[in-house]
């Protein structure tokens, strides 16, 4: 701001990212899921509260870096989100529970660029970050040590359990739910003949299931809380493609509507370390359809 010589707020909302993001973020590992708190945060405080302030104040728009970009579609009266160019660096996947009321005051000026190519027009604009190193860590967690974080700021205890396999035969101790993942290997402590990996966690039982890798993989998930972009609403199946994890390459699937609000959705192949807690988008080529968070 400073080198464009325009005026710079910042606004505090520290109070709602507590409640809406990191509290959530505590809630949901106590309750043996893997939460993404970005998407929280691009829900309620980047989206929700900043968005709203500056409607408020007479802006058109909010721009943010997202590497994503946003279009109208006239044939449906539907604002569309589409993957960003550079493909490695493409965002859409956290903002899929964007609202068309939020899409229509959104600007992604970043999503048409490659990231060299970005840093070489900041570097010419004499910007500080033009070479500032890529950030994958979660902004509240900078270290990554999230057990740490939810002991300290959630008072989370850290009960020991039971590592059981597929079959409930005990094998072993844990140090406490939050500290596994579904698909972990590393860290586990137990020796057996062949790798273990984490494939499931029971809050009631408090217990974690390890198995082989071949036992990670499903074609079936069952996600809650969705919402739609490039349609209004799913009232019957639809083909899509669909990935799991930011990180994944997308899959064949077909969403389909159940009766209490949840999606069913089947992938033709099966896919790996399907996680609770996580967010399942679909995506029609380069347009995201929506998503939801998985369940199960």
């Amino acid at each position: 701001a400073a080198a464009l010589g325009i005026s710079h707020t910042v606004l505090d909302l520290r109070e709602l990212f507590q409640t809406a993001v990191m509290d959530r973020f505590v809630s949901e590992y106590a309750q043996g899921r893997t939460p993404n708190p970005c998407l929280d945060c691009n829900r309620a405080i980047k989206f929700g509260a900043m968005l709203d302030w500056a409607l408020e104040q007479g802006a058109d728009a909010l721009a943010t870096g997202h590497y994503a970009n946003v279009s109208f579609d006239s044939a449906s009266g539907r604002w569309r989100l589409l993957r960003g160019r550079d493909r490695r660096k493409d965002q859409s996947y956290f903002l899929y529970q964007l609202t068309q009321h939020q899409l229509a005051h959104l600007m992604l000026p970043v999503g048409q660029y490659e990231k060299p190519a970005l840093r070489t027009l900041a570097a010419e604009a004499g910007l500080a970050n033009a070479h500032r190193a890529d950030s994958q860590d979660i902004c509240f967690i900078p270290e990554g040590d999230y057990v740490a974080f939810l002991r300290h700021h959630g008072g989370a205890e850290l009960v020991p359990g039971d590592f059981v396999d597929q079959t409930g035969r005990v094998l072993g101790r844990h140090k406490g739910l939050p500290c596994y993942t579904a698909g972990q290997r590393k860290g586990l402590g137990v020796s057996a003949d062949a790798p273990l990996y984490v494939l499931r966690k029971d809050s009631a039982a408090n217990t974690v299931t390890l198995g082989p890798d071949s036992a990670l993989y499903t074609r079936e998930l069952t996600a809650d809380r969705p919402n739609w972009i490039s349609i209004p609403a799913l009232e019957s199946p639809i083909s899509v493609t669909a990935k799991t994890r930011h990180s994944q390459r997308e899959a064949a699937a077909v969403a389909e509507p159940l009766p209490d609000g949840r999606i069913q959705v089947v992938f033709q192949e099966p896919q790996r370390a399907v996680t609770p807690g996580q967010a399942v988008v679909f995506y029609d080529g380069e347009s995201v359809v929506g998503g939801g968070t998985i369940v199960k």
